[in-house]
């Protein structure tokens, strides 16, 4: 693989962390779409991409974070720390990874920051990793940037590996479920649109906080995102709400299968368990700015094909 040509800064370069992963490749992608160049960290070399210059390192590298700022205009912060064994390792990302990139954009003059955080950090005693978003929070709250911080909701679209679980449990009629409760849903080119649409910052953007989500009052019940899975893969899948000391006896059979690479963490439990995970009505982002376009039964649909295609489901 090779490095791309070098993105020449100018009026249009975005620096951005993150681009690698599931919700940063398809940010990458609308910011592209848009005309803009993108200087993009990655922990490894990545393929040439026209309008893409990749910068490696990592969040905890602050030579490479200056580099990556300089002559950017704007950051979007979407890399962290999702899964953890320790408080340790979602410190590390979230909360000093936010810091370095927080001092980074100062030291090269840029002034406007959108930066990706979780709806975990309104519960932040739930979990570490919720915990560890809202320190990151702070910090972006504290900076002197013009910021704007969105806490996505539970994102899913093609690509996705963390929300894949409950398609592939659908396909064999049986999705396992966190106990009684709610949440809210955003497709992933929904969540992208977003972050572009708060590029240019703006009166009714600065210091704000959103919880964007599909368009659903009140979110999502458990049984019924099942349903609506179950509909998308062409199964008939039943719903089995487990009590919490269960979740608690699976996420450590999974950590002892899986190791390293373990979906159900205790610590995700921790969240899991929370009966309300519904976007705040008043936290949503300005109509005349940005709408949800796909519809969530829909999406599901076109992600379950994608999954399909890409022989992730038999």
């Amino acid at each position: 693989m090779t490095m791309p040509e070098t993105a020449t800064p100018g009026p249009h370069l975005i620096a951005m962390t993150g681009a690698t992963g599931f919700v940063g490749q398809a940010a990458l992608d609308a910011v592209l779409r848009a005309g803009y160049d993108v200087r993009a960290l990655a922990r490894r070399e990545q393929v040439a991409r026209p309008g893409v210059e990749w910068v490696l390192g990592d969040l905890g590298d602050e030579r490479t974070l200056r580099r990556l700022m300089m002559g950017a205009t704007m950051v979007i912060h979407i890399a962290g720390v999702v899964s953890s064994v320790d408080a340790a390792g979602f410190a590390a990302g979230n909360v000093r990874g936010t810091l370095n990139v927080v001092n980074a954009a100062l030291g090269a003059g840029i002034n406007r920051l959108v930066h990706v955080s979780s709806l975990s950090a309104r519960e932040p005693d739930l979990s570490l990793y919720g915990a560890s978003k809202r320190k990151g929070e702070r910090i972006v709250m504290a900076s002197s940037l013009d910021w704007t911080i969105v806490r996505p909701p539970a994102v899913f679209g093609p690509r996705d590996t963390e929300m894949f679980e409950l398609f592939r449990l659908a396909r064999g009629g049986l999705v396992p479920l966190p106990p009684k409760g709610r949440l809210s849903l955003i497709h992933v080119s929904d969540l992208a649109a977003l972050m572009l649409a708060l590029i240019p910052g703006g009166e009714d953007v600065t210091g704000a906080i959103f919880e964007p989500d599909d368009g659903v009052p009140g979110g999502w019940t458990h049984v019924q995102l099942a349903h609506a899975i179950g509909i998308a893969v062409g199964r008939r899948a039943f719903a089995v709400p487990l009590p919490r000391k269960v979740l608690e006896w699976a996420a450590l059979a999974d950590r002892a299968v899986r190791k390293g690479r373990a979906k159900l963490t205790p610590d995700r439990v921790g969240y899991m368990c929370h009966p309300d995970w519904a976007s705040d009505v008043l936290l949503q982002p300005p109509a005349a700015l940005w709408r949800p376009e796909v519809d969530t039964r829909h999406g599901l649909h076109s992600t379950a094909m994608w999954y399909r295609e890409a022989g992730w489901l038999k």
